[in-house]
This record gives structure tokens, sequence and C-alpha cells, in this order.
């Protein structure tokens, strides 16, 4: 309860000063925004990937077709209306006139379509916005301004889907003469991609005759600022320099151990945003190994203790999770966090009862002269300095009940070999939304790696999840209630923390709001001078 405290406390300081400020000040245009980022991207995408910082970059390159306020509500983007039948079957969106994208092409009702078709097509390998846009039976362009998307069931979750920057709208003209879209995007947003090199970053500039931003924007017309340079400072402490250096205007997962100072610094501001969403989470590989045994894997999430692992490595700045979904996540149930947690008596046990009740000289378990090792294969790239800390902790943590957890950093393509051959018993990852069907993007069966993120390779959840998509929200809420007590009953997956998105900035940034998932939106920001 200490470190709950602690954070409530922390958020509370860092939005406080930046609001007051907001208020007694008025926008001003141009500037180049800096931006230093800790992770990267391979792909810039976003229909093509899942990645977050595909996310930040791009919403800034693509629009829309509706937009999601900070308060979950829907706003009109780049359709300025839309019409859904009772069923959810059919959703009809008219659309803005006039918007064109930055290679000066029309954005109409065929190039939607076109957008769309292309996600579908199996050959785009669009797992994440394929799962988005959901089982679609049939998209239509009525006229130039009016586009039909169809299903044969009901689905619910589309609008807060579209909202998000991988179903954002791309040129159709750019995509039929691109073979390969990894590195470019040309989009109707309000920046358009001057350059983007992975290792190094990306180089966005305005786009003066922009005027269709999201009905939840606090101006219209042309973005404020003239650029923004994102960079890629995967070191913490160069993040962190170059922070207070000035050498950059903001940064992102600002160092644990340098919150607080940084928070304290008159020069400086941290901007808060929690994920609802997917927590981060160990996934455990269901279907081979010592993991394919319901009470190994009970085993192991008894044997974790997620409080004090989250608190060695973050230092009380992010959340211990408590259940596969964040608190800010719609359908949470805070019921779950009682039904599990550290108990490394009940993981012996399990562990005697599954048969790895001898050890050997290291102290390990053993079972017909096995070793009980499980690996977690991880991309070193994509994972921070903390991450790594945790897992080690976590390493330390199982060895007590005599688990062997291998830690195998590889580079994108050996982790990506290593889901696609299902060679791994651990992989972790987070999502983001505020919608519950994410659950269907990283349980359904459709979705088991090399198809997408379901790295449990479960089965189990298909009729609940896919049921859940077109139901009441009444019925909606009793099945995602019951597939978060299964993945924790069934030991699909250890959670660990509610990650955040924590920007780091200089106090003379001012404007930033937040989309819903998490990701800090700069259309509405500026420098001040």
């Amino acid at each position: 309860m200490a470190a709950v405290k602690s954070l409530g406390f922390l958020l509370a300081m860092a939005l406080a000063p930046a609001a007051a400020q907001a208020q007694d000040t008025k926008p001003v245009h141009g500037g180049t925004l800096n931006v230093a980022l800790g992770t990267d991207t391979a792909i810039i995408d976003p229909s093509i990937t899942g990645s977050s910082v595909t996310a930040v970059i791009a919403r800034n390159l693509v629009d829309s077709l509706v937009g999601q306020a900070e308060d979950n509500s829907f706003t009109p983007w780049l359709a300025d209306r839309w019409e859904i039948s009772d069923d959810h079957t059919r959703y009809t969106f008219h659309l803005r006139k006039n918007v064109t994208f930055s290679d000066g092409t029309p954005l109409d009702a065929e190039a939607v379509k076109y957008n769309f078709d292309r996600i579908i097509d199996p050959k785009t390998t669009s797992a994440y916005a394929k799962s988005l846009l959901g089982p679609v039976k049939s998209i239509e362009a009525l006229d130039a301004d009016t586009v039909v998307i169809a299903y044969q069931k009901p689905f619910s979750p589309l609008l807060q889907g579209l909202s998000l920057p991988y179903l954002g709208i791309q040129s159709p003209t750019y995509l039929k003469k691109t073979a390969n879209t990894k590195n470019t995007v040309v989009g109707s947003g309000p920046f358009t991609l001057e350059s983007f090199v992975k290792g190094s970053g990306s180089h966005v500039i305005k786009r003066q005759d922009y005027n269709w931003g999201p009905g939840y924007a606090a101006h219209k017309g042309a973005a404020y600022l003239d650029a923004i340079v994102f960079k890629i400072l995967p070191e913490a402490s160069v993040r962190l320099g170059a922070l207070t250096s000035g050498q950059v205007d903001a940064i992102d997962n600002v160092p644990p151990a340098n919150y607080r100072s940084v928070q304290e610094n008159p020069s400086l501001q941290v901007v808060t945003r929690e994920n609802p969403g997917v927590n981060t989470s160990y996934f455990l590989n269901t279907s081979r190994g010592p993991f394919a045994d319901e009470k190994v894997r009970q085993a192991f999430q008894s044997a974790v203790d997620v409080k004090s692992a989250v608190q060695a490595a973050y230092l009380g700045s992010l959340k211990p999770a408590d259940n596969i979904f964040g608190p800010s996540t719609l359908y949470y149930d805070p019921s779950i966090a009682a039904s599990w947690g550290y108990d490394p008596s009940k993981a012996n046990k399990l562990l005697d009862e599954a048969g790895w009740s001898e050890r050997d000289g290291e102290g390990f378990r053993t079972k017909d002269g096995k070793r009980l090792t499980v690996r977690y294969v991880y991309d070193s790239s994509d994972k921070s300095a903390e991450e790594v800390l945790l897992a080690q902790a976590v390493q330390f943590q199982v060895k007590q009940v005599g688990f062997d957890l291998e830690l195998v950093p590889t580079d994108d393509g050996g982790h990506t070999g290593a889901l696609g051959s299902n060679d791994y018993d651990i992989d972790s990852f987070w999502y983001v939304r505020a919608e519950p069907d994410i659950l269907r993007t990283v349980f359904l069966s459709d979705y088991i790696p090399p198809k997408g993120a379901n790295s449990a390779r479960v089965n189990a959840l298909d009729e609940r999840l896919l049921k859940a998509v077109g139901a009441s929200d009444e019925e909606r809420k009793k099945l995602y209630g019951e597939a978060q007590k299964e993945i924790i009953k069934k030991a699909y997956a250890v959670p660990l923390f509610v990650a955040a998105y924590q920007l780091g900035a200089s106090r003379k940034l001012q404007g930033i709001s937040w989309a819903t998932n998490a990701k800090p939106n700069f259309y509405d920001a500026w420098l001040e001078r």
C-alpha cells in the first residue's frame, strides 16, 4: 500500500503544475520539438505492427475515421457522422469533405475501403490491425463520401478500434506503388514523414494546409509545432542527460531512480498516463515443455513475488499488477486480486504433485533426470533496463522453489523466429486498449504465433471471447469477468505491472493531451518561448 500511496502523490504532483501553467499561457506557433524515446521500432507503417513506438509517431501522420476523447467518448474526425445498426452488424460512416493525403490525392470512401481491404488481406500480415477491425463480412464505398462496414455477427468494439492509429488511413496511391511500407507512411495527418531510420529515429514536419483535426482537439487548423524530431536513445542515463541539458525537450520512460529528481527540477515536469488494456505480463506457453502442465504454471505464478520484483525494478514509480487487465480497462474486475499471489508453499506443493520432486546439486528441481528449466526469450532492443532487472528478480525468486529460469536475449528476428517455431516457454508484452476486446488479440487461437500475439497458445477462451464481441453490455461484463478469472486460475499468464507512459519534459512544452491508448498527442502541443 505504501508504494501505491507514494505513486498517487507523485502523479498528483506531476499533473498539477502542467495544468496550472496551461491555463495561464496562450499557444505559440513554431519551433521544433525534440523527443527522445527509449525503445525503437523496426516498422513505421501502423497497419502492419502493434508497436507502441510506431503508434506514438504515426499518430502524427495518419488520421482515423473517429476520435476518442480522454473521457472515452467518441468524436468526429475523418467521418463527421455515422450510424450503427441496433444489432451492431452494420456501420455507416459519412466522410468529411475536402480531405487530402499529403501526396495531394483525395481521401474518399474508396481510399478507406482500400486501406481496410489491405489490412484484411492475409498477405499484408496486419495481425493487430486486423484484430481491431474484427470479422468483417464486407466493406463498401456507397459513394465518394459514404463507407459501410458490415459483419455476419454483431461486432461492438469497432469504434474504439477505428480511433487508434493502427487503423489510420493511408494514401492508396502511395500504397499501390510501394512494395515495402516498413519505412514510410503517407497519410492525411497534421505532420508528414520527412525521414525514418531504424535505430536513429524519425523527423516529421508540419502540414500547413491541415484543417481536419479530431473533434476532441483543443484547436483547429495546422499544428502549432513546425516539426517533431524523435530520437532513439536506449540508455536511460543518456536520455535523462539529454533532457536535463536541454538537448531534447521531452523523453519517455523517465528512469525510476530519477523520477523524483526530474519532478522536483523547476525547469522540468513529468506527465504520466496509466495504460488501460493488458498489463505487462509473462505469458506461459501452454503447448509444450513444463508449462503444458497446469500445476507447473500455477507453481510458477505462485513463486513470483510480483510486488517485490516490481518495487526492485521500478522503485515505486509503477504499480504492480493484480489482474491481466489494468484498472482503467472497461470491465476490470478488482476481485481477481484476492485469487492469486505470492505463495512459495503452494508453489512447492504443486511442483511435488506434478512430479518435480527431486533436486539437483544446484537446488533446481528435476523429473526423470531432467532439470525444471524454462526459457524466457526476449528481444533485447525492445526491453528496458528495468524490464531486464525485473526478469532477474523473478529469476532469483522462482529459483527458491526450484525453477531454472533461463533469460535468453536476442534480436527482433531471433525473437520472432522463436515465437514462430514454438521454441520458448515465456514471452512478455503488454497491449494498450481501453476496450476489453483486447483479450481477443492476446488469447484467441486465431492469433497463435506466427499469426499473432497469443504466446500462451491458448484456445480454451475462444468461445467466450467471440461471444463477448457482439453481446449486450451486461453479458459482456459477465463474459470478460469469467475470462479474467480463467486466465489467472489456469495460469496462462503472470501479470507483472501496470505500464504507464511517463513523459519527462521541459516546462516550456505545453498542450499535451492523451490518446486513450495512453500515448501523448502532439497536435495541440506547443513550445513556450
